[in-house]
């Protein structure tokens, strides 16, 4: 899993202590970040170039394409909405008409090997969201590192965080602890159980 050749790809989730993005009934307004913790978020999106994104994931984020931009606006927010708009997006939907956002492509299928050769040619990081589209990462042994923002929540059940079934060691390779209570952890991958 995670074999890294050129840039890495990268999966970044804020979760429930539990293990879920979203409880039962698909809120995460318990995953809002303070402006520390969004600071902390934009410098991690800072080097990435692309984002995979599954149809639901997309239509969370497109958010950002057109989140107000005034003077008032939190200064951690303005530089996310910078960061999301420069950035190269690629929507895996069969459903979905057409973007809803600049720099945005849409591809009716998971293709693991277009994924890789984008991966090899791209000369900044890449980064896959949601859950569903990141499992598929996962099991094509696409994913060179997990970053997790564990916030002290227990949702009770949901969409999961990690696809269930995959088995590796996985390396601690940094750590943060926030004033709210979330924790940061990243790894790469260590090899089979």
């Amino acid at each position: 899993m995670g074999a890294s050749s050129g840039a890495r790809l990268i999966y970044t989730a804020i979760t429930s202590l539990d293990g879920y993005i979203a409880d039962s009934e698909g809120d995460f307004g318990w995953a809002a970040p303070d402006d520390e913790l969004h600071a902390f978020v934009n410098d991690l999106e800072r080097p990435i170039g692309t984002y995979l994104y599954g149809r639901r994931m997309y239509e969370v984020m497109v958010y950002w394409e057109t989140a107000p931009a005034e003077a008032g606006a939190p200064e951690v927010e303005l530089d996310y909405a910078r960061l999301w708009r420069a950035a190269d997006k690629i929507v895996y939907s069969t459903t979905l008409p057409a973007p809803r956002s600049e720099r945005t492509a849409i591809e009716r299928s998971f293709d693991p090997e277009g994924v890789r050769a984008l991966k090899a040619a791209a000369d900044r990081d890449l980064s896959v969201s949601g859950p569903n589209l990141a499992g598929h990462a996962f099991r094509a042994g696409l994913v060179d590192e997990i970053r997790l923002l564990v916030t002290p929540v227990l949702a009770g059940g949901g969409t999961a965080a990690l696809p269930p079934g995959l088995r590796t060691r996985l390396e601690l390779v940094e750590e943060r602890r926030f004033r709210n209570g979330v924790v940061y952890v990243c790894y790469t991958f260590g090899g089979e159980l």
